[in-house]
């Protein structure tokens, strides 16, 4: 994906990130090589680039670079991957356990923070912000609920009944008081 702004005359800056299985700079390295002119400069790596155009080529641009990742993806359909660490047991669900990892920090590409999945029953749904999920969920086969939320995961219909929830242990700090939370990062109905 690449998002453009304008830089106040007639050209966009835009700035790029990547999905597994397409190098962006390669990518518009080849849009560049096949359509001199096209792309005044770019730069970057595999997962995000940065580049820079003409007001004027947006539309050209657009058809050229959906050409070409089409064309490294070889028709390949798009999907979210998530690779987890398993299900977490109750007597490894746990604050102290969410404080252990938030202090092995910072996390990042090829780095990534441990995520977890399970089954959970959904005791109470909340819309906060607009946009994002608050949830108590009950692990299954746990004897105590667990706070969770899903951030920009809002679509209109409240989750109900048993999901199955890739999550990461969190530590929610509010008022003076610390405790386990669950970052959901995806769900689905069981």
């Amino acid at each position: 994906m690449i998002v453009f702004a304008s830089d106040g005359e007639q050209r966009l800056k835009g700035s790029g990130r990547s999905i597994p299985g397409v190098h962006l700079r390669d990518a518009l390295d080849a849009v560049a090589s096949a359509q001199p002119g096209l792309v005044q400069k770019f730069g970057g790596h595999a997962m995000a680039a940065g580049l820079t155009l003409d007001a004027s080529q947006l539309d050209r641009f657009s058809a050229a670079f959906e050409a070409e990742v089409a064309t490294r993806l070889q028709g390949v359909a798009c999907h979210r991957e998530f690779l987890t660490d398993g299900e977490l047991t109750e007597k490894t669900m746990t604050l102290v356990r969410a404080e252990q990892l938030r202090f092995l920090a910072p996390w990042g590409q090829g780095f990534a923070a441990p995520s977890f999945d399970g089954e959970f029953a959904v005791e109470q749904v909340r819309v906060v912000g607009g946009k994002h999920l608050k949830m108590r969920l009950m692990p299954s086969g746990h004897a105590q609920a667990v706070d969770a939320i899903a951030f920009h995961q809002h679509e209109g219909v409240l989750p109900s009944g048993s999901l199955h929830v890739v999550y990461r242990l969190d530590v929610n700090d509010f008022r003076g008081s610390r405790s386990l939370q669950l970052i959901i990062d995806y769900f689905e109905p069981c």
